[in-house]
């Protein structure tokens, strides 16, 4: 039986000690009004980086306000512009026309949906577009962070069920580690659906067409309000997240009741139940990834999201059953794992990582050459405000992957292995990072304390939670009908 160490336990709970006291830091340093935003602003413009700042801001704002999202409705702003033109042989016509332009510069009249607005009144919008912006970091570091840690999870869940129906001989020795990763599913569900009641009583902007006001003046996403509307919205979570933790329960019971039986009778219950429970997973895999990503987005769609956001959530589960399988054989267990089965984990990593690419690369190829103005603003947005990110993604889950694990040798050994696995964990957290910010805090975004902490606490959570529930039942499915075989897993 695993012992959980106590060092492992003191650092889970640190790490969610500094988690909760960074998150609440960010919570409490938002900006409460526009008050505080002019402050901020006030404070950027000093030195004369203000005006430009202000300026492309407003830029981004109205040029791709259908990606962002968080304007009060997305039809065209229309800002009467002066210009002076110098005709030496029109005289009166100069006088009158540089008068003219005067007359407007001061006015400064902005005409919007047909009705002409004071600049006064244009930079309170634009104040409290930021307002949303500021207020909505904190909610989303945390909402990237939970809904990685877990897809995560479900990730891990998903492939033991593949391993169930397809009757693998390799990996019976893993399903004890894959069944303690599982166990943070229903912890991690429970804090997601309390996150996504939370923006429904509008306590963050994170999802704009549960804007009353933004639904109103927008044809688009008023268009969409039968799919995305709160009760339906949040009845299809809770469908999803319930059925995802019922599998996880009674597969885990079917699977330690088998150890104790005289027959393989709870293991054919398993095979059915995991037959169910992948086609479950595929539909409800593409609807979440509509409601709880891209839906953030409610503007733009792509019909390969939903086995894009699938393949980095999947390829970060490998990674995970990875990495703590290694963690065990350090410390002693894991007796019949053997670098036949390390090296099988290596190469599901690295296969992914390019089925990852090749999804990453045919969205947007396709997108970018069709250069469809609904469906390229979205990468356009991330380009220009998230350049670093948006491809160091790219590097961090294809690029390194693919130059370390296309070497056999080097899928046998464990540092570079460890080493490979924090970098895709990493990246793939930056790539829900890349989905999810430009929607919810636009150019307003940077890896402050408020995402470092909400990572620090799920990931303390998610050590404790994984590694108690490693200590509640032995570390090998004894009699499952393919033991033997994944025991004596060699090529």
């Amino acid at each position: 039986m695993y012992t959980f160490s106590s060092k492992l336990k003191t650092l889970s709970f640190i790490l969610m000690a500094i988690g909760i006291l960074g998150i609440g830091y960010g919570f409490l340093t938002a900006p409460k009004d526009i008050q505080d935003v002019e402050k901020l602003l006030a404070a950027e413009s000093h030195g004369g980086h203000g005006e430009a700042k202000h300026e492309g801001a407003n830029s981004v704002e109205s040029s791709h306000e259908v990606a962002v999202g968080h304007g009060e409705a997305t039809e065209d702003i229309k800002v009467v512009e002066s210009t002076t033109v110098v005709n030496p042989t029109v005289d009166s016509m100069a006088v009158d026309t540089a008068k003219a332009i005067e007359e407007t510069q001061i006015e400064s009249v902005v005409k919007k949906d047909g009705h002409e607005v004071s600049e006064e009144t244009e930079h309170k919008e634009h104040l409290n577009h930021v307002l949303h912006q500021l207020q909505n970091k904190p909610w989303s570091a945390l909402y990237v962070a939970c809904i990685f840690f877990m897809l995560v999870s479900l990730g891990v869940l998903v492939f033991y069920a593949i391993q169930q129906v397809a009757q693998a001989g390799w990996s019976p020795v893993l399903f004890r580690v894959m069944q303690g990763i599982t166990a943070y599913l229903p912890v991690g569900s429970v804090i997601f659906f309390v996150i996504l009641i939370l923006c429904g009583l509008h306590l963050n902007h994170i999802f704009i067409w549960l804007d009353p006001e933004v639904v109103a003046n927008d044809k688009l996403i008023a268009n969409k309000s039968s799919y995305l509307n709160f009760p339906f919205w949040i009845v299809r979570a809770a469908i999803f997240l319930t059925g995802w933790s019922l599998y996880q329960y009674f597969s885990r019971k079917n699977c330690l009741a088998q150890d104790e039986a005289n027959d393989d009778l709870n293991y054919k219950k398993n095979f059915k139940l995991s037959a169910m429970f992948l086609v479950f997973f595929i539909v409800s895999e593409s609807i979440m990834s509509w409601d709880w990503i891209m839906s953030i987005d409610p503007h733009w769609f792509s019909t390969l999201f939903g086995w894009y956001v699938f393949s980095s959530f999947f390829v970060s589960a490998i990674t995970t059953i990875a990495l703590v399988t290694l963690y065990l054989k350090s410390r002693g267990f894991l007796e019949y794992v053997n670098t036949s089965h390390i090296h099988d984990l290596a190469k599901f990593m690295f296969g992914f990582s390019v089925f990852w690419t090749y999804l990453w690369f045919s969205q947007y190829m396709l997108i970018w050459y069709a250069n469809i103005p609904e469906e390229v603003t979205y990468f356009i947005t991330r380009i220009e405000l998230y350049n670093l990110p948006f491809f160091g993604a790219v590097a961090m889950n294809f690029l390194f992957p693919l130059l370390i694990l296309i070497n056999t040798d080097f899928k046998r050994i464990t540092w570079v292995l460890v080493m490979a696995g924090v970098v895709i964990l990493a990246g793939h957290y930056i790539d829900f990072f890349n989905m999810i910010m430009p929607g919810t805090v636009g150019d307003r975004w940077f890896i402050g304390i408020s995402e470092i902490a909400s990572v620090l606490f799920f990931l303390g959570l998610f050590i404790y939670v994984v590694f108690t529930a490693l200590t509640k039942s032995p570390l090998l499915a004894k009699r499952n009908p393919f033991i033997e075989e994944s025991k004596h897993f060699h090529y």
